[in-house]
């Protein structure tokens, strides 16, 4: 990847900066340039945690608008920094709808600003729906790695929910190298469900379909549970579903009781971030009063600081790093001005000059 200084053109003369050109990159040019790389995009995503397990990056709280006519809508601002050889600062905004779906019009919609470190100026507007997706999935398939080794490596895989994420993550874990014998399908909505297992056919995968009309068939005959629901707050209560020690990626952060997360081995993408906003970490710590239930972070697994062992069920809760947002959408700036294709917008910083 390149550097934020080849993003940013200025003036060769030392201490000499010039306002940058700005690129939006439309959903295309960003579905263009992830597709395909999945194993490229995971190693992005680790080298974004492990600078950021290492301090080198800044990613304040979220911050969340919601709505008292709008239940169950939110947007979320998720500012970040991200520091090493290819530093940028940035910003995801980015809607939830669940309403949406009804109509046929997807849950999410997102944008991702780019900024210049050195002069804080935005130099691209990117689509990021298809980023965020992206960057949940690759995080989703590492964790499915790491939290794997040491055990039977999972062969039957099922979806609790099957949205787009969904989609994401099975296509981030096969395109990283995982093969399935079984794959199981649950979801509250029947046309969903049938949906994603004509996905899965379509997509090539060797893998049976099962379509489950019980949570606890699925969970039961999955050696890897992944959560991607628009649950609210916890709705699996039964530590006894999880008895196999299946690997969890419990994506969506609101469906697992706490008594399910103290029965199992917890790791999460960063601890004060995941202790929030009502997830199932949250309310497991305000249940007991204590963060000891959490083992560390997928960084430490990473850099074998935490063991995590075969003989209990292992739950990854990954809040979402706006940094993970920053590395991915560099990545297809990058990709996009390599390939010739960077739009820019004529002066869209039209005053440039401090005194006219």
């Amino acid at each position: 990847m390149s550097t934020v200084q080849d993003r940013t053109p200025g003036s060769s003369a030392p201490g000499d900066i010039a306002v940058p050109s700005f690129a939006v990159i439309p959903g295309g040019q960003v579905r263009r340039a992830l597709e395909g790389r999945e194993k490229d995009i995971v190693e992005v995503v680790e080298a974004a945690y492990r600078l950021h397990g290492s301090g080198r990056t800044v990613n304040p709280p979220s911050s969340f608008l919601c709505f008292p006519d709008r239940p169950t809508a939110r947007m979320i601002a998720l500012p970040a920094s991200l520091g090493g050889a290819a530093r940028v600062d940035g910003l995801k905004w980015i809607a939830s709808f669940p309403e949406n779906v009804t109509s046929g019009v997807p849950r999410a919609s997102a944008v991702l600003i780019l900024n210049d470190p050195d002069t804080g100026y935005p130099f691209a507007c990117l689509e990021s729906s298809i980023i965020s997706a992206t960057r949940t999935a690759a995080s989703a398939a590492s964790a499915a790695d790491r939290l794997s080794r040491g055990r039977p490596r999972p062969t039957r895989v099922g979806f609790f929910g099957t949205g787009l994420i969904a989609r994401y993550i099975h296509t981030y874990l096969e395109g990283s190298g995982w093969s399935f014998d079984d794959i199981g399908v649950y979801d509250v909505s029947a046309e969903s469900a049938a949906g994603f297992r004509v996905y899965v056919e379509q997509s090539g995968s060797p893998a049976a379909v099962t379509v489950h009309r019980d949570p606890q068939e699925l969970i039961r005959t999955s050696d890897l549970v992944v959560f991607a629901t628009v649950a609210g707050q916890p709705h699996v209560s039964d530590p006894a579903w999880f008895g196999h020690n299946p690997v969890v990626l419990h994506v969506s952060l609101r469906d697992l009781a706490p008594q399910v997360l103290l029965a199992s081995t917890n790791i999460v993408d960063d601890i004060e971030h995941c202790l929030r906003a009502g997830t199932s970490p949250h309310l497991t710590e305000q249940l007991t009063g204590s963060r000891n239930f959490v083992s560390g972070t997928l960084d430490d697994v990473m850099a074998g600081r935490v063991d995590v062992p075969a003989d209990r069920p292992v739950v990854f809760s990954p809040f979402g790093l706006g940094v993970l947002d920053l590395a991915v959408g560099a990545y297809v700036y990058d990709e996009v001005d390599r390939s010739g294709e960077l739009r820019t917008v004529e002066d869209f910083f039209h005053e440039r000059r401090r005194y006219g």
